[in-house]
């Protein structure tokens, strides 16, 4: 795989922001219950391909995840579920020939982006994707699924650290005046009255209210970030394992922020699984017949 830039670079903002590596963590998405996540609020899903959904450098679903991926498709809707990946619909991808066969294979949007995650031009597009639905979807109701600390969980953190506020129409937006600039606007548009120079400094402080009321409820908040500990096939184990020690350590020498989502249980549901391995005929027929 091509060398990934944004990626190398990530574990350098540890030292201005260290908690941007902190994720809420499953074993893989059979845990995620979406039906609460969705009751929640969140309307749109990003997932990673290799090693979260697909074997690595395959593109069709790790059999043992077919009805949790159906769920979540059906949960959120297949336009609100899209995979950003750092393989298919990049530029190592030519014509897009890959992400058509995941497209196909999962029955979701691939993403086109040309900077590996958790690039910032990466983020950007993925806002552009989910702004031009029919029902926008910000980044607030988002998750993001993934198995790589210093991309998927990066990116998803990135993404609430950078958090625009809500867009207003401006053409009906004035422009700031101040405290006193208002109320003598007010004095002069309607009369110059001592009770609309009273009701003028009223309602600017209710803007200043209600600016300030915004930016606590805008600022700070962005997707859930998931992170999938489960390996379908081991794959740079060593770096895996610098990337869990590294979240070990800032769990253990930092305090979480105050606007920063802590791991939800009431989003993790217990599963039950088939721990029984199969019988080697059945793994050699598997293999002759995807042959």
């Amino acid at each position: 795989m091509p060398l990934n830039i944004p990626g190398l670079l990530a574990p350098f903002q540890l030292l201005i922001h260290p908690r941007i590596v902190i994720p809420n963590v499953i074993k893989d998405i059979r845990y995620l219950d979406f039906a609460a996540l969705r009751k929640a609020g969140y309307r749109g899903a990003v997932f990673d391909k290799d090693n979260c959904l697909t074997i690595p450098y395959q593109d069709t679903l790790v059999p043992e995840l077919e009805t949790a991926w159906s769920e979540c498709r059906k949960t959120f809707g297949e336009n609100n579920v899209i995979i950003v990946s750092n393989s298919a619909g990049t530029h190592t991808d030519p014509g897009g020939i890959q992400a058509e066969s995941v497209s196909h294979h999962l029955q979701v949007p691939v993403l086109n982006h040309h900077v590996f995650k958790p690039g910032y031009s990466c983020i950007n597009s993925i806002r552009t994707y989910f702004s031009s639905l029919h029902r926008p979807i910000t980044d607030d109701e988002l998750i993001i699924v993934g198995d790589r600390i210093f991309t998927d969980i990066v990116m998803a953190n990135r993404m609430r650290l950078t958090n625009p506020r809500r867009p207003t129409d401006p053409a009906h937006t004035p422009k700031p005046r101040g405290f006193i600039g208002e109320a003598f606007s007010c004095i002069f548009d309607k009369g110059g009255t001592a009770s609309t120079e009273r009701e003028g400094l009223r309602q600017e402080t209710e803007k200043e209210n209600e600016r300030r009321r915004e930016k606590r409820l805008v600022v700070g908040r962005g997707p859930l970030a998931v992170w999938t500990t489960g390996v379908w096939e081991k794959e740079a184990m060593g770096m895996r394992w610098v990337e869990k020690k590294v979240v070990q350590a800032v769990e253990k020498w930092s305090a979480p922020k105050e606007a920063e989502t802590s791991h939800p249980s009431k989003f993790v549901r217990k599963v039950k699984l088939d721990e029984r391995r199969p019988s080697i005929i059945s793994v050699v027929w598997s293999r002759l017949t995807s042959a």
